[in-house]
Parts: structure tokens; C-alpha cells; sequence
């Protein structure tokens, strides 16, 4: 047997890797895409809406991947399938039929980025002891966050300069060859250095798997107060599916039709860079908070505020259209920092309160997919409403679309005390 690979080759580039398409497909690089070609603010939340669904639906076909073949393979395999997914979609751009072709490559980039998600979260489970684990989380979020930085930060910069010089379809064609190249460097890298683990899992018959999902599924919904919890984690993000989805739409907008009229480059280095910096900041200060004070109903209601409230920003913006970089910048950046400070919260909950039981990674994944669903089906719809009321009022209905959440928080049970996970 091959001596193990260190974690260090193995995990920043793996939780790259997860990252690109997840950020590139729900976060600004799509979206500046698509409103470069014109379309819609409606048809743009939608389709990607739809695009995105296989992280809702991951843990249905997850349970059957190790009928057939290792972790390993499958980590290398998607990073490698969702490159080859990059480049058709970049050759689409000069179709006439670029925009049904997109959405049904961006959508297989999905179902690869989904399928990498659990082979890897399984390999890094399988691999690493339970010390291993907590030394080497924090690689893994940085790592995540650096393909925040490289995708809506450098790659959508980058496009607003190639735009400008050749063009929307050239421009775009270059940008999305690039993240093309990545991806496949990457999983020719992961078959290289993914660690070579013989007997890491035990194969079970279809039937073995199909019982097993089925009992995951049962065992999800007898939990107590089960339903109080899934309300909570689908209306906690409510307001975010919706303003996410909208903002980078409204800062490229003609000042004329309500937006910022912000350049590309400007958005990215306003949210991939700025944002980014800032949501890490807020993260960081949020789980030291919790580690000490504990998931209370106070911090509970705490990180809630600061995940919502933070949205007036945009409001400010829409309603008085400054044109001050700094103003801009602040307003951004205040937002980010409360998006990441509160986020802890859905992660939290679903960690200590939906998870614990028979299966706590497979409810853990289960509780992580219907969050996501919620936040993905708020995003379809914010498009239409965008279009048909206009920036300003939007984001006075975003304002609106927070109270659910505050009340679902005040309401949720919690499960006193919240016993910390210990090492075994």
C-alpha cells in the first residue's frame, strides 16, 4: 500500500476545486454574464435557480456512488467532467442557440460540482482522525473562499476588461475557457496526489442502499420539533436567496433604469475582494462569539439580526443611487460582514439541532440540501419581482422578506443544553 498523502497536496485544491462551480454558477460570474447578453433580471434568477438544484437534491443519489467506484475516483472524475463542462458552454457562446445549450451545461457543471461535494466530504471523513479533522477545517474554508476571490473578485474583473476589448462572446468565451483549464488542471492534479486508500468503503447492493436512504429520510422527519426546524433553516434565508440573486444585477444597471451602472470590474472587486474579505471577517468573529456564549435563543436572535438587517444597505443604495466609490464600498462591505457573521447561525442549527440522532453526517447533509432548496426557490423568484417593481421597491421588499425570519427564530425549539460534538 502507498504511503498516505498528506492532507496539505490534497485538501486546499479539493476545497478549491468545490468551490469554483458552486460560487461561478450561484454567485456574480453567471449573473454579469447573462446581463451582458442581455437578458432579463426574471429569466436570470430563474434559470440559474434551476441550474443549481442538483446541491438541493445531492444526498438522493449520494448514498449509490460507492456502489461502483472509490471517492478517489469520483473527486478527479467531476473535477475533470465539470472542466470539459466549462469549454462547451464557452464554445455555445457562438451559437445560435447559446442560451438553452448554457443552461444545460451549467446544470451538468452542477450535478459534477454536487457529486465532488460528497465524494470529498466523505474522503476527508474516511481519511483524517477526528483531531485531523478540526486541524485542517479551517484550510478547507479558506480555500473555498479563495475560489470566492478568484471567481466573482479576479475572473469577473477580468471579464469586464476582455468585454471591452473584444467583445461580450469573445470576452466571455476567454473567461470561461479559463475556468475551464482550472478545473481540468486541477483534477489531473487530484489523480495524482488524492490519497490511495485500499477497503475505504464497503460495497452494498442497491437494494442495501435504497433501504439505508430510505431510513435516512424516515429518521429526518421523526426528529422532534422536526418541522419548527425546517421552517426555520428555509425562512431564515428567505430575504438572501432573493437580494443575492438581484444585487449584482442592480449595481451593473444603467442609472437610468434604477441601478448603480457599476462596470464589471468595479463589481468585482466590490464583492469578490471587498465582500469576500468581509464575510470572512464576520464568520470569524461569529463562530469566537459562539464558541464561548453557546447557541442560545439570544445569539440565535443576534446572528439572525445581523444576517438581515444588514440588506437596508441595499435600499440606501437603490433609493439615493450614490455615486461615491467609498459610500458604495462601506455599504457593500457592511452587508458581507453580516452576511458572514450571521450565516453561523443556519450552520449551527443544523449542526446541533437537526443533525445529532443515528445518521448526523447523512442529516447534517439532508438539513444542508432543504436550506439550500429554500434559498435556491426564493432566488427564482426574485427576478420577477425585480422586473415588475423596479430596484428601490425591491429592496424594500427584501426589507419585508426579513420578518419571517425573525419570527421562526424567536419560535424554533431549541434542544437545551446544546451538547458540544467531542472527539472520539
Amino acid at each position: 500500500m502507498k504511503p498516505a498523502s498528506s492532507p496539505l497536496r490534497w485538501v486546499p485544491t479539493t476545497w478549491f476545486a468545490m468551490g469554483l462551480p458552486n460560487v461561478m454558477l450561484s454567485g456574480t460570474a453567471l449573473a454579469v454574464l447573462y446581463k451582458n447578453l442581455g437578458y432579463s433580471d426574471g429569466q436570470i434568477a430563474f434559470w440559474t435557480g434551476v441550474i443549481v438544484l442538483p446541491w438541493s437534491f445531492k444526498p438522493l443519489w449520494g448514498p449509490f456512488l460507492e456502489m461502483f467506484r472509490s471517492r478517489r475516483f469520483y473527486i478527479y472524475a467531476t473535477q475533470l467532467l465539470a472542466g470539459i463542462c466549462f469549454g462547451l458552454a464557452a464554445l455555445s457562446l457562438y451559437t445560435d442557440h447559446f442560451f438553452p445549450l448554457s443552461i444545460l451545461f451549467f446544470f451538468l457543471l452542477a450535478f459534477m460540482g454536487a457529486t465532488q461535494d460528497m465524494a470529498a466530504d466523505g474522503m476527508y471523513l474516511a481519511e483524517l482522525s477526528a483531531p485531523e479533522q478540526a486541524r485542517w477545517v479551517g484550510w478547507q474554508g479558506t480555500f473555498y473562499n479563495v475560489s470566492k476571490v478568484f471567481s466573482n473578485g479576479g475572473m469577473v474583473f477580468l471579464a469586464g476588461s476582455l468585454v471591452a476589448a473584444m467583445g461580450n462572446v469573445r470576452g466571455w468565451s476567454v473567461v470561461l475557457g479559463l475556468y475551464a483549464l482550472v478545473m481540468f488542471l486541477v483534477g489531473l492534479y487530484s489523480t495524482r496526489v488524492l490519497p490511495r486508500t485500499e477497503g475505504e468503503r464497503s460495497v452494498k447492493t442497491g437494494a442495501e442502499v435504497w433501504e439505508t436512504l430510505v431510513d435516512v429520510i424516515r429518521s429526518f422527519f421523526q426528529k422532534q420539533a422536526v418541522w419548527g426546524g425546517i421552517a426555520f433553516i428555509t425562512l431564515y434565508r428567505f430575504a438572501e436567496g432573493q437580494a443575492m440573486k438581484i444585487t449584482p444585477l442592480f449595481f451593473l444597471a444603467d442609472r437610468a433604469k434604477g441601478g448603480l451602472g457599476l462596470s464589471e470590474a468595479q463589481v468585482g472587486l466590490l464583492t469578490g475582494i471587498y465582500g469576500t474579505i468581509a464575510f470572512i471577517a464576520g464568520s470569524l468573529l461569529a463562530g469566537y462569539l459562539v464558541s464561548n456564549k453557546g447557541l442560545t435563543r439570544r445569539m440565535l436572535l443576534t446572528l439572525c439580526a445581523f444576517f438581515n438587517l444588514p440588506f437596508a444597505v441595499y435600499a440606501y443604495l437603490a433609493w439615493f443611487l450614490p455615486t461615491d466609490m467609498l459610500t458604495i464600498s462601506v455599504a457593500i462591505s457592511v452587508e458581507y460582514f453580516g452576511y458572514g457573521f450571521g450565516f453561523i447561525g443556519i450552520i449551527l442549527f443544523i449542526m446541533q439541532q437537526l443533525a445529532p440522532g443515528k445518521y448526523p453526517l447523512a442529516h447534517y447533509a439532508f438539513g444542508s440540501a432543504i436550506t439550500y432548496l429554500g434559498f435556491t426557490a426564493a432566488s427564482m423568484i426574485s427576478g420577477y419581482i425585480s422586473d415588475r417593481y423596479g430596484y428601490s421597491n425591491f429592496f424594500i421588499w427584501i426589507l419585508i422578506s426579513t420578518i419571517p425570519a425573525f419570527i421562526v427564530t424567536a419560535l424554533v425549539p431549541l434542544h437545551q443544553p446544546v451538547v458540544k460534538e467531542t472527539s472520539n
